[in-house]
């Protein structure tokens, strides 16, 4: 790394095995100055290193008066991989812990990221609310809707900031398209249609094998109850198994399904179903690879269809949403916009210069970007969050609450002020989960 200047290396580094480097967008070397300078700066330590973490310690040093102080990750290859990275980023070694509860409470830090297995990601907040950071934690935030429930208060008592890790919420042309959407450009608006489209490989059958060297097999499966390791879980395939993961729905659904319930102006809705299964393969993977959900209103609904495992895009766009109106469409994805009459001609388009990530597993860009600076703008001068956890878990409920209608293979009715389910007390049985006894999440 000597000789390179910081640009060069932020073009250049690679924070990732697959080799997805950092990225053009971070800071000139005169506003990376202002950060090193600033009083207010707010300190970071980032969770979970392995994918989705490395777009947040590429989005904080593209950020004003922010710095990565810590890393932390159960994993020790991916904190040797990355320590050497934000030390080239900050001219500072970042400090290195694997176990976030230690982490917490060290006093230098201000707030925490969590991109960690979703398994840990409602505890870990815990955590670090008690220990009074704020916290950005990455969808949906919870692995179950009563840890997501939970979370809301504690929010509330310990005052502390949450973003929500939706970060279409953040783009400037999401925010134009929903204001359009306000004034009326579609009409009325009565039904919202997301998609995710991608060609994920079998992840095969497991074999019982020894823990690596490099892994805290125990504390990677924190409040989870206790399974023999086996060599297709970790780093990634734990999405696809009920004991750490919530599937495809809570992995990538979330941020379509987030924006049509942000332009239909709803909440959480009358009725929930869900139909699918595993059709692509036979392995280990225990949720659907496809899946129509479906959310009903009184006089709205939304839909999702996913196909994890076949890539087929739909107008050109492997994830997005169409909202309808009663006078047109618009067709909305990170990159832009589209509008449509309701003879299908396009009346008014908006296309971002500079792309997101969309189907990859970090998923790094300009709107990531905005949406820490917005985080950090809320914790230096009290800006609005563009996503408060309150507001982000109303789209994660609505998704568990698919799995839960796809477990049980029925309509679930739905208490719209709570999100419980309503006269089905098996259904309700996965409103929480089973904890590793000492790890039961608590306010």
């Amino acid at each position: 790394m000597k000789g390179y200047s910081r640009r060069e290396f932020i073009k250049n580094a690679s924070l990732t095995t697959a080799g997805v480097a950092l990225g053009a967008s971070a800071l000139s070397a005169k506003s990376y100055s202002r950060i090193l300078g600033a009083n207010d700066r707010v300190n970071f330590a980032v969770a979970g290193l392995h994918g989705r973490g490395n777009a947040h310690i590429s989005a904080i040093s593209a950020c004003e008066n922010a710095m990565v102080t810590h890393i932390c990750d159960v994993d020790q290859r991916e904190l040797d991989r990355v320590q050497p990275v934000v030390a080239q980023l900050y001219g500072s070694t970042p400090k290195t812990e694997k176990d976030l509860r230690k982490l917490v409470e060290m006093k230098e830090v201000d707030a925490i990221t969590i991109a960690t297995p979703e398994h840990l990601q409602t505890p870990f907040a815990l955590y670090g609310l008690k220990a009074g950071k704020h916290v950005y934690l990455e969808k949906p935030g919870s692995h179950n809707p009563g840890e997501g429930e939970l979370l809301v208060k504690a929010q509330q008592k310990y005052g502390k900031l949450i973003q929500f890790g939706d970060q279409q919420r953040s783009s400037i042309h999401s925010i134009d398209a929903i204001q359009k959407i306000r004034d009326g450009v579609i009409g009325k608006v009565y039904f919202g249609k997301a998609w995710y489209s991608n060609d994920r490989k079998s992840i095969g059958y497991g074999k019982h094998v020894p823990v690596p060297d490099y892994l805290d097999w125990e504390l990677w499966q924190g409040p989870a109850p206790r399974r023999p390791y086996r060599d297709n879980v970790h780093p990634y395939n734990w999405h696809w198994f009920w004991n750490w993961g919530t599937g495809e729905t809570l992995n990538n659904a979330i941020h379509e399904v987030d924006i049509c319930l942000w332009a239909l102006d709803v909440k959480l809705p009358k009725k929930v179903s869900a139909l699918g299964g595993r059709y692509h393969f036979e392995d280990d993977w225990e949720f659907y690879d496809t899946l129509v959900t479906s959310f009903e209103y009184d006089d709205k609904m939304i839909t999702w269809e996913g196909k994890s495992c076949s890539g087929k895009l739909y107008y050109g766009r492997g994830r997005g949403a169409t909202i309808h109106g009663t006078e047109g469409t618009v067709l909305m994805d990170r990159d832009g916009y589209e509008i449509y009459d309701l003879e299908n001609n396009k009346i008014a388009e908006y296309k971002k210069s500079e792309k997101d990530a969309s189907t990859d597993v970090i998923g790094a860009g300009p709107l990531t970007n905005a949406h820490f600076q917005n985080f950090i703008n809320g914790i230096v001068n009290s800006e609005k969050l563009h996503s408060p956890f309150r507001e982000g878990n109303v789209s994660a409920t609505m998704l568990h609450l698919s799995n839960i209608a796809w477990k049980f293979g029925r309509e679930l009715h739905i208490n719209q002020q709570t999100g419980h389910i309503l006269n089905d007390a098996e259904a309700m049985t996965m409103w929480q989960r089973e904890y590793e006894p000492g790890w039961e999440p608590k306010i």
